[in-house]
Formats: structure tokens, C-alpha cells, sequence
């Protein structure tokens, strides 16, 4: 298998749309590469029955060295099968990053960095209430590179519901732990089922929160995800007229709102170059 191409890139640290593709189905896995999905996830964890991890895993294996690029989602760190994934991935060319299922403490992902040759980020998907509770020790453990949000696992593990309001403060969390960290903004959990309003009113829900990616489960979702969690033109237009007046001024701080204006305004300028945006 040869994968074919995709021109459409993003910096792994800006990545909107993370898309999880089942490790069983290595005949859609061009296809997906291909995506208007940032990033595909190759997922040989929950994706995949037990009886079926090696020879899933195998062919995740064979698709990298044939010049495939992706990320994995591995098993978590206390499954028996951890060990033969960071085992067979380490040092196979095409792997981007590895997204390691149900973190619970920075330990599983520094034994997950360095068992993979201390060279791969670690995307910790966090799962459960333990999890959200030490998200500050996972987010400033060595190799963690971003953190995700595992909103099924986390509503199974509490009970809690799929309302906004119950999903606040697990996302809320993650949000601050990843600031702390230094990390980029976490990555939200999917919204399952075909309806694109919905996915729009939860993508934007995340963003305000400061969540800046999304787990997704259909290709057909990334163009939604991947506007709401862009900048528009418009607000690129309004930024660089901030920063132009800033300049203008001699950087000369007026009142107050100055600084928290100018750092949303460079925050909106970045985030419209790494996604091509063009100002309105």
C-alpha cells in the first residue's frame, strides 16, 4: 500500500481536527491521510478487540514504513498490551506522535516517551476522574505534547452527563493544566452522530472554553471543526489593525485593556497565519 499524499498541513501544535481511525481497516487509511483532517489517528486501543491487536497493529506498522504519516493512539500504559506497542512503533519512520489512552499520572507518559526512544511526542488522552484530577502532573511530565479529552470514558468513569455545564469543569481543567504545562490548548472529545449544527455548537462551546482541537470520528466533520477553531478573516482584519495602532503608538500602553487586547490580537495573527487564513 502506498499512501497517496495530502497538501493540507498543519503544525501538530495548531492541529484542529484529530481524526481516530480504526487500526482494522488499513484499506482506508489513504484515504483518510488524504482528509481535510489536520491530523489521523491511527487507533489500535478501543478501535480494536483484543483478539485482533497484533495483526491490527501490524498493519499500522507496514502502512508507516510504506510511507505513510500518522499518530497512534496506543494502550494505556497498565494494559498488558502497552508494551508490544511502544515495542513494535519505536523507530518506525512515519510516526508522528503516539496518543496514549486513559492517562492517569506524568509517569505513564514519561515511561510512554522513553520507552519510544525519547524522540516522539506523548498526546495524553485524559479519560477519567482521576485523570482531569492530576492533569497537571500529566501536563508538565516530560515528552507530554498536548493534551486530549476522552468525554466518553470520563462521563462512563462519573456518571456525569453529555450537558455543557457537566462538561465545563473536566474541559476547564484540561484547559489550565495545559497552560501550566506550557503546552498548547487541549483537544476536546467527539461528537458522535451526524448532525453538523450540533458539532458546530459544540466546537464553538470548546473554543470558548480554550480548547483548540477536536477528536472526531468521520472525516465529513473536519471542514466544521477545522472553521470554528479557525480565526475568520475578519477577526485577522481587527488584529492587525490592533497591533498596527499598537506600533503606530510606540508601543505605548494606554489603559488597562491595552495588553489583554494586543495578546488576543497576536494570539488571532498566529493562529490565521499557521491555518492560511486570509484577512477579510
Amino acid at each position: 500500500m502506498s499512501p497517496t499524499g495530502s497538501t493540507h498541513t498543519i503544525e501538530p501544535r495548531y492541529s484542529r481536527t484529530w481524526l481516530l481511525v480504526a487500526a482494522t481497516r488499513p484499506d482506508t487509511f489513504d484515504r483518510l491521510a488524504a482528509s481535510k483532517a489536520d491530523e489521523v489517528v491511527l487507533d489500535v486501543e478501543d478501535a480494536v478487540d483484543p483478539t485482533r491487536k497484533d495483526s491490527a497493529r501490524a498493519d499500522v506498522v507496514e502502512w508507516l514504513r510504506g510511507g505513510g504519516r500518522a499518530w497512534v493512539r496506543i494502550n494505556d500504559r497498565e494494559s498488558s498490551h502497552w508494551q508490544a506497542d511502544v515495542d513494535q512503533l519505536r523507530g518506525v519512520p512515519g510516526l508522528k506522535g503516539v496518543m496514549l489512552a486513559k492517562a492517569e499520572s506524568g509517569r505513564q507518559v514519561e515511561d510512554t516517551y522513553t520507552a519510544l526512544g525519547s524522540e516522539l511526542p506523548v498526546l495524553a488522552l485524559v479519560e477519567s476522574a482521576l485523570g482531569i484530577e492530576d492533569a497537571r502532573d500529566i501536563a508538565t511530565a516530560r515528552g507530554a505534547f498536548r493534551l486530549a479529552f476522552g468525554s466518553g470514558d470520563y462521563r462512563r468513569d462519573t456518571g456525569a452527563s453529555a450537558d455543557d455545564i457537566a462538561m465545563a469543569y473536566p474541559r476547564s481543567r484540561l484547559v489550565t493544566a495545559s497552560r501550566i504545562g506550557g503546552l498548547p490548548g487541549p483537544i476536546d472529545g467527539p461528537t458522535v452522530g451526524g448532525s453538523l449544527p450540533t458539532l458546530r455548537e459544540n466546537s464553538h462551546m470548546a473554543v470558548s472554553l480554550g480548547l483548540m482541537g477536536k477528536l472526531c470520528l468521520d472525516a465529513e466533520q473536519a471542514p466544521v471543526i477545522n472553521e470554528v477553531m479557525s480565526p475568520t478573516g475578519t477577526d485577522f482584519s481587527w488584529a492587525l489593525g490592533v497591533l498596527r495602532d499598537f506600533e503606530d503608538s510606540g508601543g505605548v500602553v494606554r489603559d488597562g485593556s491595552d495588553l489583554p487586547r494586543i495578546g488576543r490580537a497576536r494570539r488571532i495573527k498566529e493562529l490565521a497565519e499557521a491555518f492560511a487564513v486570509a484577512p477579510a
